[in-house]
């Protein structure tokens, strides 16, 4: 087995009296698609803000490939190839949605991986949006992102995260919000993503979806993992089952 591209190690955050992340560990294979689970208020997106550097830990590491990158600013992890998108879509609602990609495409390791060369930007940000999904040629490309719907702002998030060409990627809740055409036109290219070679963390409460494409699922309940496996094995055992009865269940 490879090296891993991800190590969280005995990860722990307090905020006053509740512990959102109870010591928590796990290894992320290049190449898996690792979905992250568990009832509201478990600490899923907290985990993520710990590994992407939005909040500090109060204990324990992350390291992504060889590098340690606890509590660094998340600018930085992404310079590193490790990008995110956020459950709370917060484009520039204003500006044309091809022109909200010119902040990620203008990125330092966009320019060293690029050479310098940006090429027209214009072009690659339209390219980007009608890879996750926009027409091109309609007007939707050019309108501001405030006039678009919940789906094309999905959209919209997923496209600012691969303009920064991550090698992992971290999806918070990707497909909440959507229907279930939207979020089966969104599947393939997460599908496609893992085809190319991409590591992906998934967030996400729509477990039948989820586990079409997860190569493993941790759980979480309380701050503290309580499985980690097959999505068919661990959603069979008794704390799991236990958890997750009388919460959003698949919705």
């Amino acid at each position: 087995m490879s090296a891993p591209i991800l190590t969280v190690a005995r990860l722990a955050k307090r905020f006053g009296g509740v512990q959102a992340v109870d010591d928590i560990s796990f290894l992320v294979q290049p190449g898996e698609l690792l979905g992250i689970i568990g009832p509201n208020g478990s600490g899923k997106t907290t985990l993520v803000n710990l590994i992407s550097g939005f909040i500090r830990p109060d204990s324990g590491t992350v390291r992504y490939r060889d590098r340690e990158i606890t509590g660094c600013m998340p600018y930085k992890i992404s310079q590193l190839g490790l990008a995110r998108t956020f459950q709370m879509v917060r484009p520039f609602y204003h500006l044309p949605a091809f022109k909200n990609m010119i902040i990620p495409l203008a990125s330092p390791r966009v320019k060293q991986l690029s050479g310098g060369k940006y090429g027209d930007r214009d072009a690659v940000a339209k390219d980007l949006l009608e890879e996750v999904g926009f027409e091109r040629d309609s007007a939707v490309i050019n309108k501001p992102a405030g006039a678009l719907p919940h789906g094309y702002l999905k959209r919209l998030e997923l496209a600012k995260c691969l303009a920064l060409r991550p090698d992992l990627i971290i999806l918070d809740e990707l497909f909440s919000g959507l229907s279930l055409a939207e979020v089966a036109g969104i599947l393939p290219i997460i599908e496609k993503l893992k085809t190319e070679g991409k590591t992906i963390l998934m967030i996400e409460h729509r477990l039948r979806e989820l586990f079409r494409i997860a190569d493993r699922v941790i759980v979480l309940n309380f701050g503290q993992k309580i499985a980690d496996g097959r999505p068919e094995q661990v959603m069979q055992g008794d704390e799991v089952r236990k958890a997750y009865l009388g919460t959003e269940g698949e919705g």
